[in-house]
């Protein structure tokens, strides 16, 4: 499980889904994130959604992704992410959309339910516990390739998501935490106890496995895809990327 900074491990999930045009092997990659960071969907505005100062505080970074959706908090404590790279034409990859969330998705699901957890699909990208999520998900089809990501929370700091994300301070109240806490769960709070970041790697292994009938191998970065992480790393860390919008 690579533990890389934000612009790192962004990067390598668009170098992997770049260097598909050459023929490199399909990737299912798990990996966190250090230092925490938040990253932002591609159409949304930093400055609306990020509280800039309360991460240069905390040391968060904050970064933007190439998939669309919402603000995300990366917990460093609290979160594994997995990304899968396959080309669009897959036959494994449903073309349709919904079809292929569902899918990927379902690897997510079916590693959930080892560890125990009663887990299901909830279109159209989210994963929930008894209605609560647990997992949110975003797709992007560039390059000839599909990239998934997606995040699955070991546990969940809620004071410090809204610290970082742009929430006024009167919003900041047990009252709300409660609340989000009522939405969101994570697996510690799920299975009553600790779970080690290995032991959900392990089952998240097993989901993907089985769902997709494969045999994932422990591989590093080609020599190809190390220079494009190195070019892609540059664009995230630029203020003209991260402030696009």
């Amino acid at each position: 499980m690579r533990i890389e900074d934000a612009y790192t491990q962004m990067a390598i999930d668009e170098a992997l889904a770049y260097a598909r045009r050459r023929g490199e092997m399909n990737t299912v990659r798990l990996y966190r994130w250090n230092p925490s960071a938040v990253s932002v969907g591609y159409f949304q505005s930093v400055r609306d959604e990020v509280d800039l100062e309360a991460c240069r505080r905390l040391g968060v970074d904050v970064i933007r992704r190439i998939t669309g959706g919402g603000a995300v908090f990366h917990d460093y404590e609290g979160e594994i992410t997995y990304s899968l790279v396959a080309p669009d034409d897959d036959p494994k990859i449903p073309r349709d959309i919904l079809a292929s969330y569902r899918l990927i998705c379902g690897c997510v699901i079916n590693g959930l339910r080892a560890l125990g957890l009663d887990a299901e699909f909830k279109p159209v990208n989210d994963i929930v516990v008894g209605a609560r999520k647990i997992s949110g998900n975003a797709q992007t089809r560039r390059y000839g390739a599909v990239l998934q990501h997606g995040t699955v929370l070991v546990d969940l700091d809620v004071r410090k998501m809204f610290t970082v994300l742009k929430v006024s301070e009167t919003k900041i109240s047990d009252k709300m935490i409660k609340a989000v806490e009522e939405r969101v769960t994570n697996i510690h709070r799920e299975l009553g106890r600790d779970v080690s970041f290995d032991e959900v790697r392990g089952a998240l292994i097993k989901g993907f496995e089985e769902t997709l009938d494969i045999s994932l191998e422990p591989g590093e970065l080609t020599a190809y895809e190390e220079e494009l992480m190195r070019k892609f790393r540059e664009k995230y860390r630029s203020r003209e990327w991260v402030f696009k919008r």
